[in-house]
């Protein structure tokens, strides 16, 4: 097989490709669903990380340092 001579490439034709690549690659992301309302009193599992001294304050209490925690953070946020 014979090469065939390459035709020069103009202006035109280098938009027309970087418009076709830009084309390819930019997708339009679809939309996140929207958040559902939560329901009132039901927790959620996290994961926070506090000072030892603020966790030892909050154990010396005995069982229920996690609501006491979080009955001063919610005081805390205003609420």
């Amino acid at each position: 097989m014979a090469d065939q001579p390459r035709r020069p490439r103009t202006l035109n034709d280098a938009r027309t490709e970087a418009e076709a690549a830009f084309k390819r690659t930019t997708t339009k992301v679809a939309e996140a669903p929207p958040k559902t309302p939560r329901l009132p009193g039901v927790r959620e599992l996290i994961s926070l990380r506090i000072d030892q001294d603020v966790l030892e304050y909050f154990q010396e209490g005995g069982p229920g340092w996690q609501d006491r925690i979080n009955e001063a953070l919610r005081k805390a946020a205003g609420k």
